[in-house]
Parts: structure tokens; C-alpha cells; sequence
């Protein structure tokens, strides 16, 4: 396992890299992290967030119209870009291990790249626990959620009644970061674990021993774009 090193040095990663079939035609063209809300691309919402933080390195793993997120690096000096080249054969497990180094070195951000994040605030705040971005939400969800007991995660998986849903961002102090990273790049290496998602992987390890809380957000706090219509949903609030 890598050191236990830079313990306070925080990156970023950002998975970039998918294809975006949910939001055609827009992702024909176009990588779905780029696309543009009132003229903003999602994923700069993110990054500014991140940058507000201080976070020193931020690390976007692409693949698909992977050419497209170049001018990010000249906006953005402490944008590093890392090819993913299985995005088409393998779930987003293929992005985490591809990172792994990077996300082991330092305490850890892990964020989709299809997100709206309103206020660069957001992760303006003490982050003392490893753990995942989560909102609460009464009643039945298909979605990826977060079963817990005692302020523990104790379950990552989909589906589940009156428990918090996962938003897209996760924060991992360095240890709990590069077990994480080690063990997604291992799994990543058999062929049966193609299509799991990374999250996948840590539940396991949350089925374990590893201790990850819920960092609660609120409605509207971040904002996920799946579709052409959660798109168009988000700008005709944004324009009230």
C-alpha cells in the first residue's frame, strides 16, 4: 500500500470520462461534463468549488471526446488530465483505478463530473471524517443510497427506504484514500468486475472494517444532470 504521506495536501478527482448515452443527443457531440448550464459547464461548477477549498491538484480522469477538456487546462493551472482508455469497456471502476495513485497521495476528493454545484462555498468546510456527500430523502429510492447505524455508513448499494442519497462527491482522509484506491485498482484487474461501479468496492470495504460518515447536503445544494430533461428542469429554476 502507498505511504501514509501529505496528510493535509487535499486532490481532486473527477470522473470525466463516460459516454453520457442518458443525455443524447446533447453527448453526441458533446462530452456530458461540458455541458453547459445558462452557458457554465458542469463541470467547471465543480471545479470552482474545489478551488474555492484550496484543493492543490485536481485530476480528471477522461475518455470519451477526451480532446474536449484540454482548454481546462489552460483556466485551470492545477487541472491535470488522466486518460481512462477501457471508459468503453469497463464501468467507472476502470476511472478510480486509473487515478489510484493520485487519489492515494493525499486526502481526497472522489466527484462525478455531470454535476451543478450553485455556491463555490460548498465544500468550504472542516472535513474531520472520511466520507460521502449525502441528502436525505424520506421514503423509497431506486437510487444509489446509504444504509447507517450510529452515524457509520453500513451499507452502499441501490435502493432503500428513508436513509440519505448519494449526491456524486466523497471525501477520504489519505489512509482511508489509499485503501480505497489499492483495492479498486485490484479489483479492476479481473475481468468479472468490468462493469461494477467503484462505489462497489468500498461498500465491500465498508462491509469491513472501513469507517465512512454521511457529509449531509441539502436539496439543491448539488444538483445532478442525468437527462436532456433534468437539464432543462435546472435551468428554468435557475431563470426564476
Amino acid at each position: 500500500m502507498w505511504q501514509e504521506v501529505n496528510r493535509r495536501h487535499e486532490v481532486a478527482i473527477l470522473m470525466a470520462a463516460g459516454l453520457g448515452s442518458r443525455m443524447k443527443p446533447l453527448t453526441d457531440t458533446l462530452a456530458k461534463p461540458l455541458v453547459p448550464v445558462l452557458g457554465r459547464p458542469l463541470i467547471e461548477t465543480v471545479i470552482d468549488a474545489l478551488v474555492k477549498r484550496g484543493v492543490e491538484d485536481i485530476y480528471v480522469v477522461v475518455g470519451y471526446r477526451k480532446e474536449q477538456f484540454k482548454p481546462l487546462l489552460k483556466k485551470y493551472p492545477n487541472v491535470r488530465l488522466i486518460e481512462n482508455p477501457e471508459y468503453c469497456t469497463k464501468n467507472n471502476i476502470g476511472s478510480i483505478a486509473v487515478a489510484a495513485e493520485q487519489m492515494a497521495s493525499a486526502d481526497c476528493f472522489v466527484c462525478e463530473a455531470d454535476l451543478f454545484v450553485p455556491s463555490e462555498n460548498l465544500l468550504c468546510r472542516p472535513f474531520e471524517r472520511s466520507g460521502y456527500f449525502g441528502k436525505f430523502l424520506p421514503g423509497h429510492s431506486d437510487d444509489w443510497v446509504f444504509e447507517t447505524s450510529a452515524g457509520r455508513i453500513t451499507r452502499i448499494g441501490k435502493g432503500g427506504d428513508d436513509c440519505f442519497n448519494m449526491v456524486g462527491i466523497s471525501f477520504f482522509r489519505q489512509p482511508d484514500a489509499a485503501r480505497i484506491a489499492l483495492a479498486v485498482q485490484e479489483a479492476a484487474q479481473c475481468p468479472e468486475n468490468a462493469q461494477l461501479f467503484w462505489d462497489d468496492i468500498v461498500d465491500r470495504l465498508v462491509k469491513q472494517d472501513l469507517d465512512l460518515t454521511i457529509h449531509e447536503v441539502h436539496p439543491g445544494e448539488i444538483v445532478e444532470c442525468d437527462t436532456v430533461q433534468d437539464l432543462r428542469n435546472l435551468e428554468a429554476g435557475l431563470k426564476l
